[in-house]
């Protein structure tokens, strides 16, 4: 199949584009490289640099090639950024959207598969979380990637694109022979921020040890970017076989808290970093576990590489060969 995928430069989209390559498939990348690597880039891929705001950029691509799929990964994923330019989130992550589907109608393109969050759903009311579960973004990073979701409804309604939606919840790991890995500037999140500690000897500031949870500390569902992958190519086969509106949650079903991640931060690095602790950030919650029996029930998915120690065991190669 002919496939573009937007934001491959990225950590998911790089592992993406790498899986897709691998099993046949004609693959080609957009990126802006705003946010993007391109030494993430992987050979075989055709790789076109551009900004999905552009509209004739768009139009021009979708005029030279005939897609039949559309993965979406490209977005601003900051959360605390988004709190403060949120124009920026409605326009990057929404109009750049509306743009693919509407190049996508003009050239009959079926499938899209779009990368949402699990943050859709705000301060959950139970634990895990179905994808039934009411829906109330608490920053504009989530309520952009739920607006997506809204619209992606109409479109499917009017147009007959087929969609699915999955539910990211914490995506984390490295390739196992740490030749790829999660790279972000700035770094935001839990465990490459842990790592960087270890590696440095720095200390590393922990918000929050009151939450009402086993040890004091927000807990979230893990799940290793290989095993995101696969979710992505059940999907695509799915869409394939069958054209329609699927939402999944891509999780483990199980929570580890930030005490779990930085103790194993320690015990594979063999590193005693320092922690401070500091008082909660606004806007985190105290648990997000995934439901998952939906993928699984419907999609056969299993997460093979989502236990905490291939997870940081395979960060740690990566984040060591990257500073060496």
């Amino acid at each position: 199949m002919k496939i573009l995928v937007t934001g491959g430069a990225g950590y998911i989209g790089g592992f993406m584009t790498e899986r897709l390559v691998a099993d046949g498939h004609s693959v080609v990348v957009v990126d802006s490289l705003e946010r993007g690597h391109k030494e993430s880039l992987v050979e075989g891929i055709t790789f076109v640099q551009g900004n999905l705001l552009d509209g004739d950029f768009v139009k021009e691509l979708f005029s030279k090639n005939k897609f039949e799929v559309v993965m979406h990964f490209a977005a601003y994923i900051s959360v605390n950024e988004s709190m403060m330019e949120p124009g920026l989130y409605f326009r990057n992550n929404v109009f750049t959207t509306i743009q693919l589907l509407d190049a996508m109608r003009a050239h009959d393109v079926k499938n899209f598969i779009f990368s949402s969050t699990g943050t859709v759903y705000g301060t959950p009311k139970t634990q895990p979380i179905p994808e039934t579960h009411t829906k109330s973004p608490e920053n504009p990073y989530a309520e952009s990637k739920l607006m997506v979701e809204n619209i992606l409804k109409w479109y499917q309604q009017a147009y007959g694109i087929g969609f699915a939606v999955l539910r990211y919840f914490n995506a984390s790991g490295a390739a196992l022979d740490g030749s790829r890995g999660e790279t972000h500037d700035p770094e935001t999140h839990l465990i490459p921020c842990a790592i960087n500690a270890a590696l440095e000897n720095k200390e590393f500031v922990l918000y929050g040890d009151d939450y009402p949870t086993p040890d004091g500390t927000c807990v979230r569902d893990y799940i290793h970017v290989l095993d995101l992958v696969e979710a992505h190519m059940l999907t695509l086969a799915k869409l394939k076989k069958e054209n329609g509106a699927y939402t999944y949650n891509v999780g483990t079903g199980k929570g580890s808290s930030n005490k779990d991640i930085l103790a194993a931060v320690k015990k594979i690095s063999n590193s005693n970093f320092p922690i401070i602790i500091k008082e909660r950030r606004e806007g985190d919650v105290a648990e997000t576990v995934a439901d998952v029996a939906k993928i699984q029930a419907e999609l056969g998915f299993v997460a093979k590489y989502s236990d905490l120690e291939t997870i940081i065991s395979s960060a740690w190669k990566w984040h060591t060969k990257s500073n060496i």
